[in-house]
């Protein structure tokens, strides 16, 4: 039997229940509405035979799923460290033991020996006892005698938050729910501030004041977020001067500001929020550093002093510049660093802030990624940066402002025989039917690809949020590669690869365009005989889901295969659903569809909304049932209700990870067998 077809086990229904909505005077038929119930359970025992009808399919492939974990996991170095990060006294990392799931958190003094580093976390003991751990380190108090922590153990989003007394080595009493957010600590070292979510929208909405060793039913609110299309966090600023308040939505920033000797005090309003106006806001010396759109759609860089902080006194530190977008920056003593995209390429400039002189870090691959990495001294001359390409591991280099010189500090070890040169990276600029030019970035085996039509091929994208699909280097990507895949990402209109007008052609009433950069780059391939329509392949996550979902709609001959992994696919009734998580801070994304265009635009290309009686391309849903992101009743939805509708006998199956969220399995073996399980159904189908 090949999962090209499947003849045999037959899938589960799930039993229509006539629901129907009604908005704008349209009727919608939801027949799988009464999926959206998680504590029903008809819908868990649904969902459980979906997980045993894709066992079942997959059972033929067992035996590459392993070969392929195997493949995967003994690529990477199991006792790896990351590269120690100096915080005052401090240099702090951590590392993987062979065979352990989760690292351990270290920390070593600037002046002890060698061998003398003190365990602050045992994340693999503190994970033991749960089926999903999330951890997450969080700040040193300023005089580093406490650390502040958060656990999630169900995948939903909801945190603990907890102290431990890095003296003692004692967890303390304290421990607060449903945190998010950040938190900050006060200079007298048992003050901290924390935000708090909404436990049903999720949303953070409070920050609050805490004092070690007191009751947390005595904790202060110290702020509100009213506006429901914002969420809140705060965090200490880089001069450990100031916290800071933010308050943020897709197109307005606003930020409040108290010293951080004074916990007790009241928070200034920085600016007053007005819509459209973004901006970073960070403090260093005597002034506050700014990265904005104001009057500037691809940001530019401003300063403001501590004194009258209005719009009106912010000064320009460096220009806005055509065709530069200003991603990120960091303030050093003598420099700034910005973090740059031109031509849809990362660049990071140093620029000297005496001299006005800048210069600039130069990388070589056609198609790569570059990042500023984690730089907590602001008066060292050497900023960190990493880089990484398709088919160049990731490393992490120091690059000195004044003298440049670089220096490799760690890089990636791909555990066995792996040659660079063996594998070539293209970029090109595929022109699509509104004239747009849109990148695409490929990686392929010199010695099995061929340009005939006859390769297999993965095309990848997400198109959301303004963020970037970075093209970058995943040892795993190797069992496909060196099985004769192709593997391609399009850095579509959603994204801001190009800048700020390429995220806002790929959003709101532009969403379309998104979908159309899709196919028409997956055309290009097949055009270009890079594949054919029998081998190429199609996967995107989340709202690179929703993607899947559309092309599977539009285009289902010109995809062999489709991967949806936690699928947004039910995106009207989501958008009209104030209460699900996420829905009322995205209306600037998606749009509102209480209002009536804006509702039929979506709906038009609402993947739930618009399955068709078609043949549709060999399929595999993924899905996590705490997801608080997707909703996993979406994916459930869509899956049943396609069920109802394809022709043919080409594989649909759904796996929902019964005790994950939006970010799959915790463990990272546990994710390594989420990607060979992904492999395998490409692998199976196309044949390979």
């Amino acid at each position: 039997m090949s999962l090209s077809s499947i003849e045999g086990p037959q899938p589960p229904l799930a039993i229509p229940q006539e629901h129907i909505h009604v908005d704008h005077g349209i009727e919608r038929s939801d027949p799988y509405f009464w999926l959206r119930d998680r504590t029903n359970v008809e819908v868990i025992n649904y969902l459980k035979e979906e997980n045993n009808y894709t066992e079942s399919i997959m059972a033929e492939t067992k035996s590459l799923q392993k070969n392929l974990f195997e493949e995967i996991k003994g690529r990477i170095k199991q006792d790896d460290s990351t590269y120690p990060v100096r915080w005052k006294n401090y240099y702090y990392y951590t590392r993987y033991d062979a065979d352990s799931d989760y690292a351990r958190y270290y920390r070593k003094h600037i002046v002890s020996d060698e061998s003398e580093e003190e365990l602050i976390f045992d994340v693999p003991e503190m994970a033991q006892r749960y089926e999903y751990f999330d951890f997450d380190e969080g700040d040193v108090s300023p005089d580093e005698s406490f650390i502040i922590f958060s656990t999630d153990i169900t995948g939903r989003g909801l945190r603990t938050l907890q102290i431990k007394d890095l003296n003692s080595g004692k967890i303390l009493d304290d421990k607060i729910k449903n945190v998010g957010g950040g938190h900050a600590w006060a200079a007298d070292n048992k003050t901290f501030f924390y935000t708090k979510q909404d436990q049903e929208t999720l949303r953070d909405y409070q920050i609050w004041r805490h004092y070690l060793g007191r009751p947390v039913e005595e904790d202060v609110l110290i702020y509100e977020e009213p506006d429901e299309t914002f969420s809140c966090y705060v965090y200490s600023s880089r001069s450990e001067k100031f916290f800071v308040i933010g308050s943020s939505q897709t197109l307005c920033d606003e930020y409040r500001l108290l010293l951080a000797i004074n916990p007790e005090g009241s928070f200034k309003l920085f600016h007053p929020r007005s819509r459209g106006l973004e901006y970073d806001l960070e403090h260093y010396g005597d002034r506050f550093y700014l990265r904005t759109n104001y009057e500037a759609p691809n940001f530019r860089l401003m300063w403001v002093s501590e004194e009258s902080t209005s719009i009106s006194n912010w000064k320009e530190l460096l220009a806005e510049r055509e065709g530069v977008y200003v991603n990120d920056f960091e303030v050093f003593d003598n420099h700034l660093v910005t973090e740059e995209r031109e031509n849809g390429l990362v660049k990071i400039r140093i620029h000297e802030t005496k001299s006005g002189e800048n210069h600039e870090i130069k990388f070589e691959s056609p198609a790569y990624s570059a990042w500023i990495d984690t730089n907590l001294d602001p008066k060292t001359e050497w900023v960190r940066y990493g880089y990484s390409s398709l088919k160049d591991p990731e490393a992490l280099y120091e690059h000195n402002m004044h003298s440049r010189e670089k220096r490799l500090l760690k890089s990636e070890q791909v555990i066995g025989v792996y040659d660079s040169d063996l594998y070539t990276t293209e970029r090109h600029f595929v022109t699509v039917r509104d004239g747009a030019r849109v990148p695409v970035s490929i990686v392929y085996r010199n010695d099995s690809f061929k340009k005939d039509g006859t390769s297999p091929l993965l095309l990848y994208a997400y198109g959301a949020y303004g963020l970037n699909t970075e093209a970058s280097f995943r040892s795993s990507r190797l069992s496909l590669l060196d099985r004769g895949f192709v593997y391609a990402i399009a850095h579509i209109r959603g994204g801001q690869e190009l800048g700020r007008d390429w995220y806002d052609d790929g959003r709101l009433l532009n969403k379309k365009n998104s979908f159309n950069d899709f196919i028409d780059c997956a055309e290009f391939f097949v055009s270009e005989k890079y594949t054919s329509p029998d081998r190429l392949c199609a996967s995107g996550a989340s709202a690179g889901g929703l993607l899947m979902g559309v092309i599977a709609n539009e285009k289902p001959k010109l995809f062999a295969v489709i991967i949806a992994d936690v699928p947004w696919v039910d995106c009207v009734t989501t958008m009209l659903d104030s209460t699900i998580p996420l829905t009322t801070n995205e209306y600037d994304e998606w749009g509102n569809p209480n209002d009536k265009e804006v509702f039929d635009y979506i709906l038009s290309y609402s993947p739930y909304d618009n399955v068709k009686q078609v043949e549709y391309p060999a399929m595999l849903v993924m899905a996590g049932l705490n997801d608080s992101q997707v909703q996993c009743w979406e994916p459930a939805k869509w899956v049943a209700l396609l069920r109802t509708k394809k022709i043919g006998n080409k594989p649909l199956l759904l796996k929902i990870n019964m005790g994950s969220g939006h970010g799959g399995s915790s463990g990272r073996h546990e994710k390594y067998k989420e990607i060979a399980f992904e492999y395998s159904f490409l692998l199976r189908v196309v044949n390979r």
